[in-house]
């Protein structure tokens, strides 16, 4: 009976986020609630709801001031030097300008924010496709997979639904991914890089030609965005990234606690003021609040889920009807299908709803959950992400480089998945989960 219920609820939240019938926020909390009520636990489901919530904080918490720290260091200008200095190097010759695109939109994707990589990304790189008459479909493709590989970052949304939904520390998923994220950018390169060498044949463009005769793009900024910079200060932001990212991945403090000392001195450095802090925390805080929110109110689902029994006795029978031999292929399974599976789940509904079940039926014949939340961000909202029809991102994206969403899928959906795979067979030798 338990699992039956909490299957109805799985069911029930997939289908009102999906259908856009709720909001997640609103489903998140409103489904789970409703199903403890009509499962009888009453009051109870109060501390359930709140065992949840303080499980989840510490995410919470490493997401908001993550998303503070890098605007704040990408306002006072950290990006604008290397921006530049890719706009120099790939001056007009195509094989430059589709590997600066993927590089520039890997470094951009650091804060894990999707449209303000693109946003950032496509408009400057997009005069050169235009000027030149490249096939804007590749850029597209290059910046989607730059940034779809780059979103597996332990504060980017899918590595941070992962770790809210099966209770687990970040680094204990993301370090051991570190290797098949770094292969997925270098393939990643290497596309964009053939990409531009077939532009180069394609336009006619060799030798001297293709070389561009030393001319290249510039930036422009706004009057806005050049009274926030803080060009004096660049060596001492670009330092400070490197000690917070660096203090995180080594374990030397918690990851919560590194993004809110990196944001004080972020913020004490380059806008000494109180109106000016406040401005600048004020500027990031709707992208902070809005994810914030779907965290906590994810904490509510598996808080519930999880203390009343509704994700054990799923995850039982689960196992129940699978046979003990194969269920070592479960993670290396849902890597290969995780790309694909961002086309069908949004992230809230695949990581709060489908992963946990998953996890756990997987975790009762002994696999380690760990396993399937590094498998599931081999693509499942990571390299899918940018492709898929149920994410804005996507739609900014295309609207951005000026292309049809059909034509965008065609082109950029099996470079994905190559990479997805490739991803996950590093998984494989690398140990991380087997075959």
């Amino acid at each position: 009976m338990l699992a039956l219920l909490g299957l109805l609820t799985i069911l029930v939240l997939l289908y009102t986020i999906m259908s856009r019938k709720l909001s997640a926020m609103v489903a998140l909390i409103a489904v789970p609630v409703a199903a403890a009520l009509i499962g009888g636990f009453g009051l109870q489901t109060g501390a359930f709801a709140l065992a949840g919530i303080k499980n989840i904080a510490p995410v919470v918490g490493m997401f908001v001031f993550a998303i503070l720290f890098f605007g704040i260091v990408k306002d006072a200008g950290l990006l604008d030097p290397i921006i530049d200095r890719i706009l120099r190097v790939v001056g007009l010759k195509p094989s430059r300008i589709v590997l600066g695109s993927a590089v520039l939109a890997a470094m951009v994707h650091l804060d894990g924010s999707g449209a303000v990589t693109f946003l950032v990304t496509i408009p400057p790189m997009l005069r050169l496709y235009e000027r030149l008459d490249m096939d804007k479909r590749i850029l597209a493709c290059v910046v989607a997979a730059s940034a779809g590989v780059a979103n597996a970052l332990p504060w980017g949304g899918p590595t941070l639904r992962a770790a809210a939904s099966l209770n687990l520390p970040i680094s204990e998923i993301y370090l051991p991914i570190i290797p098949a994220q770094v292969v997925g950018l270098l393939a990643v390169f290497a596309i964009a890089w053939w990409f531009g060498k077939k532009e180069e044949r394609r336009l006619g463009l060799t030798g001297a030609a293709a070389a561009g005769g030393g001319e290249f793009h510039t930036h422009d900024l706004s009057e806005d965005e050049r009274a926030l910079r803080r060009p004096r200060r660049f060596w001492i932001n670009a330092v400070l990234v490197v000690l917070v990212l660096g203090s995180m991945i080594a374990g030397v403090l918690p990851p919560v606690l590194c993004f809110m000392l990196g944001t004080v001195v972020a913020l004490v450095v380059n806008y000494p003021s109180v109106a000016e802090q406040r401005a600048r925390v004020d500027a990031h805080a709707r992208a902070a609040l809005m994810m914030a929110s779907i965290l906590l109110a994810a904490g509510v689902f598996t808080g519930i889920m999880g203390q009343s029994g509704m994700l054990k006795a799923m995850a039982d029978f689960v196992a129940g009807h699978v046979p003990a031999g194969t269920a070592h292929h479960f993670p290396f399974i849902l890597g290969i299908l995780a790309m694909p599976l961002s086309l069908l789940f949004d992230p809230d509904s695949f990581y709060f709803g489908v992963l946990p079940v998953l996890a756990n039926a997987g975790a009762s014949l002994g696999v380690p959950k760990v396993e399937m939340a590094q498998a599931a961000l081999m693509g499942q909202m990571t390299t899918g992400f940018p492709v898929s029809p149920l994410t804005p991102a996507t739609f900014l994206l295309v609207g951005l480089v000026g292309i049809e969403l059909a034509d965008h899928q065609r082109f950029t959906i099996p470079v994905l998945f190559g990479i997805s795979v490739l991803m996950t067979l590093t998984c494989v030798v690398t140990g991380v989960f087997g075959i």
